[in-house]
């Protein structure tokens, strides 16, 4: 007897104004423009660490924001890129970390051709994207056979924001950029192996523990986030913050 195929199931939060790649590169450069949605050093370290990065590697960061894992997959080796829709963050990128080979671009459509990558990285972005499925697509056709994939993203059963946000205050948690989608572990993995990747492990992500010394004073003035700092070990997976899917493209895709 066959199975009922399981429905898509992800929460979508959108702005009513958002409805093009126009109109979410206006909303990004406003933000980057207006403050910072970069996430503290100690994070990047965390992720790049994670992805452990040859020298000689090529590098792609899609939707890299203010350049910030470029930077550090260039310091260990690797020729590394990145590519995002806001003019105004590589703007800023460019001048902050000295990364060049940056470019303005739309993560639906790569301008690079096929296996030009061994490693592509889409850290909290993907769920902001118009077009998912153009954009998991697309980072498998840029990578190598047997390339890797590191892909962050926000799960629908969260205990530290959604589940605790709903619970005390009956919302669901927005973050106020232009398009935001949750959805549980699975269906993440669904979405990346339907679009040519393969999914190896998934990792799970509260909050980093502090490298640097500002962002270890930032959390001892920020008790709610080294909360979840101490918590993070003995939280299950399925509901964490963010999972973090390494994920391969197998040898024999094209």
């Amino acid at each position: 007897m066959n199975k009922t195929p399981r429905p898509e199931i992800m929460l979508e939060i959108r702005l009513p104004e958002i409805a093009t790649d126009g109109d979410s590169r206006a909303a990004y450069d406003t933000l980057y423009t207006d403050g910072d949605i970069s996430q503290r050093p100690s994070f990047y370290m965390w992720l790049i660490d994670l992805f452990g990065i040859r020298p000689g590697e090529r590098y792609l960061d899609v939707s890299c924001g203010r350049v910030h894992l470029p930077k550090l997959a260039r310091a260990r080796g690797a020729r590394a890129h990145g590519l995002d829709l806001s003019h105004a963050a590589l703007r800023l990128g460019r001048t902050q970390t000295g990364v060049r080979d940056v470019v303005t671009g739309n993560s639906q459509a790569l301008p690079y051709a096929s296996g030009s990558f061994d490693v592509v990285s889409n850290i909290g972005s993907l769920e902001h994207y118009v077009d998912m499925r153009a954009a998991v697509r697309e980072m498998t056709r840029v990578l190598k056979p047997g390339g890797r994939a590191f892909v962050l993203v926000p799960n629908t059963f969260s205990l530290t924001t959604n589940i605790w946000i709903a619970m005390r205050q009956g919302r669901t948690s927005i973050d106020q950029q232009p398009i935001q989608r949750y959805a549980a572990r699975l269906e993440w993995a669904a979405l990346l192996e339907e679009y040519g990747l393969v999914v190896e492990q998934t990792i799970k992500y509260e909050r980093e523990w502090p490298r640097t010394a500002a962002d270890l004073r930032y959390y001892l003035t920020h008790p709610k986030d080294l909360l979840r700092v101490l918590a993070a070990p003995v939280i299950p997976l399925n509901l964490a913050f963010c999972f973090v899917f390494l994920a391969r493209k197998p040898l024999n895709a094209q």
